[in-house]
Protein backbone atom coordinates (compact mmCIF):
# COMPACT_ATOMS: atom_id res chain seq x y z
CA UNK A 1 0.00 0.00 0.00
CA UNK A 2 1.08 3.46 -0.82
CA UNK A 3 0.22 6.54 1.18
CA UNK A 4 -0.07 10.31 -0.45
CA UNK A 5 -0.67 13.99 1.17
CA UNK A 6 -3.97 16.39 -0.01
CA UNK A 7 -4.82 19.22 0.99
CA UNK A 8 -7.68 21.04 0.56
CA UNK A 9 -6.58 24.68 -0.21
CA UNK A 10 -8.33 27.92 1.16
CA UNK A 11 -10.66 28.22 -1.69
CA UNK A 12 -12.25 24.68 -1.45
CA UNK A 13 -12.92 25.30 2.14
CA UNK A 14 -14.67 28.84 1.47
CA UNK A 15 -16.52 27.33 -1.23
CA UNK A 16 -17.48 24.29 1.06
CA UNK A 17 -16.07 22.17 -0.98
CA UNK A 18 -14.34 20.51 1.82
CA UNK A 19 -16.90 17.19 2.12
CA UNK A 20 -17.67 16.73 -1.82
CA UNK A 21 -14.01 16.08 -1.84
CA UNK A 22 -13.29 13.95 0.75
CA UNK A 23 -16.25 11.89 -0.39
CA UNK A 24 -15.44 11.42 -3.74
CA UNK A 25 -11.79 9.82 -2.18
CA UNK A 26 -13.66 7.88 -0.02
CA UNK A 27 -15.84 6.57 -2.60
CA UNK A 28 -12.58 5.22 -4.61
CA UNK A 29 -11.95 3.23 -1.61
CA UNK A 30 -9.02 5.33 -0.33
CA UNK A 31 -8.45 4.87 3.75
CA UNK A 32 -7.83 8.14 5.56
CA UNK A 33 -5.18 8.20 8.20
CA UNK A 34 -4.55 11.27 9.01
CA UNK A 35 -6.75 14.63 8.87
CA UNK A 36 -6.76 18.07 10.56
CA UNK A 37 -8.06 21.66 9.52
CA UNK A 38 -5.45 23.93 10.16
CA UNK A 39 -4.12 27.47 9.46
CA UNK A 40 0.01 27.49 7.83
CA UNK A 41 2.49 29.90 9.15
CA UNK A 42 4.43 31.40 6.50
CA UNK A 43 7.31 28.91 7.40
CA UNK A 44 5.81 25.63 6.76
CA UNK A 45 4.27 27.31 3.40
CA UNK A 46 7.66 28.12 2.51
CA UNK A 47 8.97 24.44 3.37
CA UNK A 48 5.84 22.91 1.22
CA UNK A 49 6.40 25.53 -1.84
CA UNK A 50 10.63 24.65 -1.39
CA UNK A 51 10.78 23.60 -5.19
CA UNK A 52 9.48 26.94 -6.34
CA UNK A 53 11.35 29.21 -4.23
CA UNK A 54 13.19 30.52 -7.41
CA UNK A 55 9.91 31.19 -9.34
CA UNK A 56 8.23 34.63 -10.04
CA UNK A 57 4.70 33.15 -8.66
CA UNK A 58 6.15 32.03 -5.39
CA UNK A 59 5.34 34.02 -2.93
CA UNK A 60 1.83 34.37 -4.36
CA UNK A 61 1.53 30.12 -3.62
CA UNK A 62 2.91 31.32 -0.27
CA UNK A 63 0.62 34.25 0.85
CA UNK A 64 -2.34 32.13 -0.87
CA UNK A 65 -2.03 29.29 1.18
CA UNK A 66 -1.49 30.90 4.18
CA UNK A 67 -4.29 33.06 4.07
CA UNK A 68 -7.20 30.80 5.38
CA UNK A 69 -6.82 26.72 6.87
CA UNK A 70 -6.54 24.03 5.23
CA UNK A 71 -7.67 20.66 5.39
CA UNK A 72 -4.44 17.76 5.85
CA UNK A 73 -5.60 14.05 4.76
CA UNK A 74 -3.04 11.78 4.53
CA UNK A 75 -4.33 9.02 2.04
CA UNK A 76 -3.30 5.40 1.35
CA UNK A 77 -4.46 2.47 -1.19
CA UNK A 78 -2.91 0.83 -3.86
CA UNK A 79 -1.24 3.74 -6.44
CA UNK A 80 -2.69 6.12 -4.25
CA UNK A 81 -0.35 9.06 -5.65
CA UNK A 82 -1.20 8.07 -9.12
CA UNK A 83 -5.01 7.57 -8.49
CA UNK A 84 -5.32 11.06 -5.84
CA UNK A 85 -3.69 13.10 -9.11
CA UNK A 86 -6.45 11.23 -11.33
CA UNK A 87 -9.12 12.35 -9.15
CA UNK A 88 -7.72 15.67 -8.61
CA UNK A 89 -7.30 16.17 -12.43
CA UNK A 90 -4.89 18.74 -14.25
CA UNK A 91 -3.19 21.38 -11.72
CA UNK A 92 -4.57 24.11 -14.31
CA UNK A 93 -7.87 24.34 -13.85
CA UNK A 94 -9.28 25.26 -17.03
CA UNK A 95 -7.60 22.11 -18.48
CA UNK A 96 -8.59 20.24 -15.85
CA UNK A 97 -11.09 16.97 -17.71
CA UNK A 98 -14.39 17.81 -16.07
CA UNK A 99 -15.61 14.99 -13.66
CA UNK A 100 -12.15 15.51 -11.72
CA UNK A 101 -12.28 17.50 -9.12
CA UNK A 102 -10.34 20.73 -10.41
CA UNK A 103 -12.02 20.13 -13.46
CA UNK A 104 -15.48 20.42 -11.63
CA UNK A 105 -14.42 23.21 -9.33
CA UNK A 106 -11.25 25.00 -9.70
CA UNK A 107 -11.59 28.36 -10.80
CA UNK A 108 -7.62 29.16 -11.63
CA UNK A 109 -4.03 27.64 -11.48
CA UNK A 110 -3.57 28.99 -8.62
CA UNK A 111 -6.92 28.55 -6.63
CA UNK A 112 -7.13 25.12 -7.82
CA UNK A 113 -9.00 23.49 -4.90
CA UNK A 114 -6.59 20.80 -3.90
CA UNK A 115 -2.69 19.92 -3.37
CA UNK A 116 -1.66 16.33 -4.55
CA UNK A 117 1.85 14.65 -3.33
CA UNK A 118 3.19 14.37 -7.39
CA UNK A 119 5.57 11.08 -6.32
CA UNK A 120 6.66 9.03 -3.17
CA UNK A 121 9.88 11.30 -2.99
CA UNK A 122 7.13 14.33 -2.21
CA UNK A 123 5.13 12.79 0.52
CA UNK A 124 7.79 12.01 2.25
CA UNK A 125 9.13 15.40 2.66
CA UNK A 126 5.21 17.13 2.43
CA UNK A 127 3.92 14.76 5.15
CA UNK A 128 6.30 15.74 7.46
CA UNK A 129 5.69 19.75 7.24
CA UNK A 130 1.88 18.97 8.01
CA UNK A 131 1.83 15.46 10.33
CA UNK A 132 3.83 13.99 13.53
CA UNK A 133 3.82 10.39 13.20
CA UNK A 134 0.98 9.93 15.74
CA UNK A 135 -1.41 12.03 14.11
CA UNK A 136 -0.83 9.09 11.23
CA UNK A 137 -3.29 6.00 12.04
CA UNK A 138 -3.59 2.79 10.38
CA UNK A 139 -7.40 2.25 11.29
CA UNK A 140 -9.02 -1.26 10.53
CA UNK A 141 -11.15 -1.21 7.27
CA UNK A 142 -12.50 -3.67 5.33
CA UNK A 143 -10.78 -4.64 2.55
CA UNK A 144 -13.96 -4.74 0.41
CA UNK A 145 -13.83 -1.80 -2.22
CA UNK A 146 -10.02 -0.66 -1.60
CA UNK A 147 -8.47 -0.19 -4.73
Amino acid sequence: MERTLVLIKPDGIKRRLSGEIISRFERKGLKILGMKMLKLDRKRAEAHYAVHRDKPFYNELVNYITSDPIIAMVLEGRSVISVVRGLAGSTDGSKAVPGTIRGDYANSIQMNIVHASDSQESYEKEVAIFFNQDEIHGMVYGDEGLI
